[in-house]
């Protein structure tokens, strides 16, 4: 088959594309730019790309094209497409008709934690001999790509719950709207057999202009799971308890023994203080300990929703599951240690949200220095004061607080994140806190000031204007000067 991607450059799109040129089909794609790294990449896995958007790029016919849902209805291709009788599709409809039907999708859906625990679920069931497809918006480290095709699978040795015959994949589910011509949630149309849901916080305010309509994506999510499937179900959070409520599927709660959970957790982790490693309890009964490579206490939750669905949904071996998550490595941008300069150790992070700042800074506090946090405000939703309270609540494990200016100049001032009134409200609760007017401002305050034990953290779910890069460049100009001369 031969497929077609419009605005192919997009995280989601340019993997989904990778995914059909593994599959063996012949694979094009355009978009306005193709910027590292998703455009060196789409080159090395062999997709033909062309530049811009026009009609003639559907020369010679394609048997499919792929419509991106930043594609506006004037989008010359996308209307060329469509109005010249074309086969077309969203993302979403693309990958649930030619990769997830007649598998058993595994759909990890939830505001915050969808990526790491959907990296989690595919390396546990590798482990496990599964041989997962997956497709991930982020780079797992134990895989290297964001995305596989299916294998032939075995069976596992053991089982909880039931042995599905068919090949599990699993997919990170976005409730974000699919495309211009269809304005319904992504993760509405990939049918789970299992069903994760780690977190229910109102976002993307642009498509869900309040809670409630939200929150009806979860519960569309959790109707489409089948009765005999299974949903995974965030315990720490009453509004996921709720909507998990209404399933037709059984429901498998998990928690940590430290929240306040809204429902009995069968799945329940209990934190060894000062360390990355929690004892598992699973229906009461302790099973053992799991030591975590990756830190943070919301990453123990991840843990265990994954265990819930590879254990109970997949009939993967408890103990297996728990060594395998011993043996996971993270996911690109998800806490990731960029660099270690004179000390200053440096990370990445996509966390944008109140709720994912807050358990970001509170895994990456150092015990001895200063933890700096850096956060550029850049989706429709951290752009606007919706959360402006929340923000304030969220830099706490933090002693140096570095805004970037916001990300987005198409809101009215009245509905902006007042940055200037976020950094008065941290200095009132003595957290050192800056409003910056560039990038550059930014790298010259952390070069200048940083010590050696402080960790920085770059918060951003975008390019943050090539920070990576300049800081890294400053820092070590800064230890080159303080090197003694040899004559």
């Amino acid at each position: 088959m031969f497929v077609h991607f419009v605005a192919v450059a997009g995280t989601g799109m340019g993997a989904l594309a990778g995914l059909f040129k593994e599959m063996g089909h012949r694979v094009t794609g355009s978009d306005v730019a193709f910027y590292p790294p998703m455009g060196p990449a789409l080159e090395a896995w062999g997709i033909e790309l062309k530049q811009g958007f026009s009609p003639e790029n559907l020369e010679p016919r394609p048997d499919l094209v792929v419509i991106g849902n930043v594609c506006r209805p004037n989008n010359p291709e996308a209307r060329a497409a469509i109005d010249g009788g074309l086969p077309y599709a969203s993302m979403a409809h693309a990958l649930a008709q030619h990769v997830l039907e007649g598998r058993a999708p595994l759909v990890v859906g939830g505001t915050h934690g969808k990526t790491t625990t959907s990296a989690m679920c595919a390396h546990v069931l590798s482990e496990a001999g599964l041989t997962p497809g997956f497709l991930i918006g982020g780079i797992p480290a134990n895989f290297g790509v964001s995305f596989r095709i299916p294998g032939a699978r075995r069976l596992p040795t053991a089982g909880t719950r039931k042995n599905p015959r068919r090949t599990p994949v699993v997919v990170e589910g976005d409730e974000y709207d699919t495309a211009f011509f269809e304005k319904t949630p992504k993760f509405w149309h990939y049918r789970p057999e299992v069903g994760i849901i780690t977190s229910i916080e109102h976002d993307h305010i642009d498509i869900y202009p309040n809670a409630a309509a939200y929150d009806a994506a979860f519960s569309g999510f959790v109707e489409r799971i089948a009765p005999e499937g299974l949903l995974v179900a965030s315990a720490h959070s009453a509004q996921v308890v709720k909507i998990a409520q209404t399933s037709r599927a059984p429901v498998s709660f998990y928690a940590l023994a430290s929240d306040e959970a809204a429902a009995p957790p069968h799945f329940c982790g209990a934190p060894v203080f000062g360390t990355s490693a929690f004892d598992l309890y699973v229906g009461g009964s302790l099973a053992g300990r799991v030591n975590m490579a990756v830190p943070g206490e919301h990453n123990m939750r991840n843990a265990l929703a994954a265990l819930a669905a590879c254990c109970q949904g997949y009939g993967v071996d408890l103990k297996l599951a728990m060594s395998a998550l011993e043996s996971f490595r993270g996911v690109k941008r998800r806490q990731e240690l960029l660099y270690n300069i004179d000390g200053v150790r440096v990370f990445d992070d996509f966390a944008h949200h109140p709720t994912a700042v807050r358990e970001t800074l509170a895994a990456l506090k150092p015990s001895g220095g200063r933890l700096w946090a850096v956060f550029e405000p850049r989706s429709a939703t951290a752009c606007r004061s919706l959360h402006q309270a929340e923000y304030a609540e969220s830099f706490g494990s933090a002693a140096e607080v570095l805004f970037a200016p916001l990300g987005r100049s198409d809101i009215p001032e009245s509905e902006r994140l007042d940055l200037q009134a976020l950094a008065k409200e941290l200095e009132a609760r003595s957290i050192h806190a800056r409003a910056c007017t560039s990038v550059e401002q930014i790298v010259e305050l952390i070069a200048a000031e940083a010590r050696p034990g402080d960790h920085v953290a770059l918060l951003s779910n975008g390019a943050f204007g090539g920070i990576y890069g300049k800081l890294e460049a400053a820092l070590r100009a800064k230890l080159a000067a303080a090197q003694p001369s040899v004559d």
